[in-house]
């Protein structure tokens, strides 16, 4: 939904209703993750994908349909219906969709939530996608961390899903996924009869880019294209300027290492923050990436540099003590070999490394490639 909530909010803040599908879950080599949505406006806009053009069509004509009858419905698209070619799921993915009717009187906490994602307040949305009672399908729950208040708002239908289904939704707000979860008809742990989609608005994920160079402002432009929230951070101010990297979040004058310490201490680094170091300065890439390799659970770090740079760097790290096992978290030196020389083009391998170990990819050509294109999110 963040992606046509812009769109939404306007109509809903007017009081029109607005049909809205959602892909709830994806196999094989659908073309949009879970959570992408597409809306059908007051007048029939169309607002948003859900396939990336493949079945708009017939989520269009069933949005439709839910808006007059107010029944929200849960479709499979792809190549297991005999009409797959027809609605032109052609490239041999599968989306189920849940198509609903989002209003003030469906949805009145869409505001509070819209407020919450636009603030950068992490909130999760858990919709009733199917089950055994017809009665409890499009119900929500509006889950929040257990520290904030109105830490769970509305109800899926029992105090027992509502719990159950509340700390199942934090751990996935915590990682930042969307994802549909299948508990008993009451939510007990086991068996079926009700599935939940979670919809997590987590803050934008981490970059940070030490090194105020030129390689760093097109680190920083591309790492901001695909979402982060972006830092450059150096030592030097009359590098480290705001008008030098117009496309960062925030440009800080600091020593790397200290600024990425005080990050670590105030709780702002996660398991989706990634780091590059692009300085190839002993002074400053050692003490940095003593800090950065010995956090546990940060999606990447990476070193810029010639072979004879990492070469020296990894025997200084090892001269600090970090382990072998720490030592192998580091991508150094960074990025795919692309074949990249300007600073764009190894903003692009820097990003592509960065893709690939989030979603468990290897770099291939995929023209010379075997299996699905898509890959499963890795842990």
């Amino acid at each position: 939904m963040r992606d046509v909530l812009a769109k939404l909010l306007p109509w809903w803040r007017a009081g029109d209703s607005v049909g809205i599908g959602t892909v709830i879950a994806t196999f094989q080599s659908a073309p949009r993750p879970a959570g992408a949505s597409m809306l059908v406006g007051p007048a029939g806009e169309a607002v948003g994908s859900v396939s990336g053009g493949c079945v708009e069509g017939a989520v269009y004509e069933l949005a439709q349909q839910v808006l007059v009858d107010r029944v929200p419905v849960l479709q499979r698209y792809g190549v297991s219906d005999e009409d797959a070619f027809t609605v032109g799921l052609t490239c041999g993915g599968i989306l189920d969709v849940f198509v609903e009717v989002i209003d003030r009187s469906s949805f009145p906490e869409l505001g509070e939530v819209a407020t919450d994602i636009e603030a950068g307040q992490p909130v999760a949305v858990a919709t009733v996608v199917a089950h055994d009672d017809a009665s409890w399908v499009g119900r929500r729950l509006i889950v929040r961390p257990e520290d904030q208040a109105a830490a769970t708002v509305g109800t899926l239908g029992s105090s027992r899903a509502d719990d159950a289904v509340a700390a199942d939704a934090r751990g996935l707000l915590a990682a930042g996924r969307n994802e549909t979860l299948h508990y008993g008809p009451d939510g007990q742990r086991r068996g079926d009869g009700m599935a939940v989609f979670v919809s997590s608005y987590a803050p934008k994920p981490r970059m940070l880019v030490f090194g105020a160079i030129d390689f760093a402002a097109a680190v920083a432009r591309v790492g901001s294209f695909l979402g982060y929230h972006v830092t450059v951070c150096d030592a030097r101010p009359v590098f480290a300027t705001a008008s030098r990297f117009p496309d960062a979040d925030e440009v800080v004058v600091k020593w790397p290492h200290k600024f990425l310490g005080e990050e670590v201490e105030a709780g702002r680094i996660d398991g989706r923050t990634v780091i590059c170091v692009l300085t190839h300065d002993p002074k400053f890439d050692v003490p940095v990436l003593e800090t950065a390799l010995r956090l546990p659970d940060v999606a990447y770090v990476g070193a810029m540099g010639s072979r004879r740079t990492h070469d020296d760097r990894m025997a200084r790290l090892r001269e600090v003590g970090l382990t072998e096992e720490e030592l192998s978290r580091l991508s150094s030196p960074i990025g795919l070999d692309l074949g990249a020389r300007t600073p764009e083009e190894t903003a692009i391998s820097i990003a592509a490394e960065i893709i690939a170990a989030h979603w468990g990819g290897h770099g291939d050509r995929l023209s010379e490639a075997e299996g699905p294109i898509h890959h499963t999110r890795v842990p």
